[in-house]
């Protein structure tokens, strides 16, 4: 019979979340997890099998309690223009208010991108599908922004999904430069905020 964890998991995971998101996979020690989580290397392991297997439950956590829910309002059915300025202004609001010493700047998975997911394919599927699914809830927004600027007819679908990758493209510059320079982080999404009020007036 295996062990009982005598630990609260997803506290654990959140903690460990915390430390992948400010330094990325590859630099953060075991040491460091030990430390953040309180736990010790061979409950860790025997929780999660590994340091990556803590980075996948940290990384399915980070999707779930951070990415969908700010991507939920793109995908409503109602969605349209006020979606994605709404979208933009949390987003800056995110960005501006975070201090400097935050370990939730940015994005995890931006963050991790140029390290271990590109040399990691699993790592690197994550980090596409997350670009997928962004780009989608984009595209389902501007869909129903076109539609709200002209009832009864639809965008074209070249159309929406260059506008789309456009937008994921800002987005996710902006998550990287967020950790780099926070003036540039705010002025893409504005830049970003500025393309949607030229497509959309």
């Amino acid at each position: 019979m295996g062990r009982t964890a005598s630990f609260d998991t997803p506290i654990v995971v959140t903690a460990a979340r915390d430390l992948f998101w400010d330094r990325g996979f590859e630099a953060a020690s075991l040491a460091d997890l030990e430390r953040v989580t309180g736990l010790n290397r061979s409950s860790l392991y025997h929780a999660f099998g590994s340091k990556r297997g803590l980075f996948d439950a940290a990384v399915a956590d980070y999707l779930e309690t951070v990415i969908r829910p700010r991507l939920r309002p793109l995908l409503a059915e109602s969605a349209g223009r006020v979606a994605l300025l709404e979208y933009y202004a949390g987003l800056s609001l995110a960005v501006a208010s975070l201090p400097d010493d935050s370990p939730r700047r940015g994005c995890l998975l931006v963050n991790c991108a140029a390290g271990l997911a590109g040399h990691d394919a699993l790592a690197r599927k994550v980090v596409d599908d997350y670009r997928a699914e962004l780009t989608a809830a984009l595209r389902n927004a501007l869909a129903g922004a076109a539609a709200e600027s002209e009832p009864g007819t639809d965008a074209a679908p070249t159309v929406l999904d260059e506008r789309a990758r456009t937008l994921a493209s800002l987005s996710m510059s902006v998550m990287l430069l967020a950790r780099v320079n926070r003036d540039e982080s705010l002025a893409l999404l504005a830049t970003a905020t500025a393309q949607v009020q030229s497509w959309h007036p």
